[in-house]
């Protein structure tokens, strides 16, 4: 049990910060307000000059996959023989004790979404994970939160010799499975508990049930604004739940996308233009989506850019124009919403876990410390 005292709480639910005390019991946010009594036992941190914020949370990135210092031989988010692998599950190639967690960890990232890479149109689904612990499945927050597809350069990269060397092939074959798992689950219904009736087991077509039922989201990998538009558009003809990741060119297109009510994920923005979607690439994205009211989060991509850096990134995106506030709740609980975790993480709220990050000044700032980082109650030590 402890008890953070006098600190300047940033809960990323109200704009205001407030002086005051946050209870952790049992892994748990157990209360949070001024002057409360101390418990006999509580372990006391003394917050009085220091920030007090929720643990930063990353919507879309590759740890643990793809981590530090992996490269080829240890890379485990691409499905390289297969273009259309919605079986996959990210959770089998997580590597808890890659580096990156630690590090990921000591900056005050408590949980992220990670999953399969962009080379296949289909790559599998992402889990959701605390960013300590030695086993998957101990680490793991909801699993199975989303299905990861791909639209643009990769696919096309990656197959052009083999099954897919346009954006229409990409689409194509997109809808072509979509169409076939729809079959499959109406079959599959329709045959009940009559085993003789059912259709031969599919792992890939039972894999999509989940994305047809709309009980998790297509996790649209898309950079250019016509891969935006794809996206968008077949999820409105198979009526699915959907999310964008990467956005690259939503400044060129703000007004059309504050029309569609979808979460974005924007980033990563810290490394150059490496390929030819990346061109219009801007600091301004996040912020110009989220004045227009769209639910934005800033990511990293990690490994692209360390994950250790998110806050940085979304405190370029301040200098860029975006609003501080709008900047924290990007890396708090827009991702957590984005994930589909925002009961348990994301914003310090009574009843949640006990993930906060404690520093010594603006978290956006590098010359800010992280001084204390709690992941489920329990004090990270570097």
């Amino acid at each position: 049990m402890w008890i953070m005292k006098n600190g300047l709480i940033h809960d990323g639910i109200h704009r205001d910060a407030f002086q005051g005390d946050i209870l952790v019991r049992e892994g748990k946010i157990s209360a949070i307000g001024e002057n409360l009594e101390i418990p006999e036992g509580a372990r006391v941190i003394d917050a009085e000059g220091l920030r007090v914020y929720p643990g930063f949370v990353e919507a879309h990135g590759h740890i643990g996959l793809d981590g530090y210092g992996i490269g080829y031989e240890g890379m485990d988010y691409n499905e390289l023989n297969d273009i259309l692998s919605p079986q996959m599950r990210g959770i089998d190639g997580v590597k808890p004790f890659d580096p990156a967690f630690r590090m990921a960890a000591a900056a005050g990232v408590t949980s992220v979404c990670v999953g399969p890479g962009s080379a296949n149109v289909l790559g599998g689904t992402f889990t959701t994970l605390k960013t300590v612990g030695k086993r998957a499945e101990d680490m793991v927050i909801r699993d199975g939160v989303a299905m990861k597809c791909a639209f643009g350069e990769n696919p096309k990269r990656v197959y052009r010799d083999k099954k897919d060397s346009s954006r229409m092939t990409t689409a194509a074959l997109l809808r072509e499975i979509l169409f076939k798992a729809g079959e499959y689950m109406e079959k599959k219904e329709a045959a009940g508990e009559d085993l003789s009736k059912r259709p031969a087991f599919d792992m890939k077509l039972e894999a999509l049930i989940p994305v047809l039922k709309k009980e998790i989201p297509l996790k649209a990998h898309a950079h250019a604004t016509e891969d935006i538009f794809t996206a968008l558009r077949i999820a409105r003809e198979f009526d699915l739940k959907i999310t964008l990741e990467h956005v690259t060119e939503g400044h060129l297109i703000v007004e059309e996308l504050a029309k569609e009510n979808v979460p974005m994920a924007v980033g990563p923005t810290l490394t150059g233009a490496s390929k030819f979607e990346l061109r219009n690439k801007s600091w301004t994205t996040p912020g110009l989506l989220a004045a227009a009211g769209c639910q934005v989060s800033i990511i990293t991509d990690s490994p692209v850019i360390p994950q250790e850096y998110l806050p940085l990134c979304a405190g370029l995106a301040v200098q860029a124009g975006m609003d501080p506030f709008a900047a924290l709740q990007a890396i708090t609980i827009n991702p957590a919403k984005h994930a589909g975790i925002a009961d348990r993480v994301g914003s310090l709220e009574t009843g949640k876990d006990a993930d906060l990050v404690i520093t010594d000044g603006c978290p956006f700032e590098v010359s800010t410390r992280v001084k204390h980082v709690f992941i489920d109650g329990i004090r990270v030590e570097e």
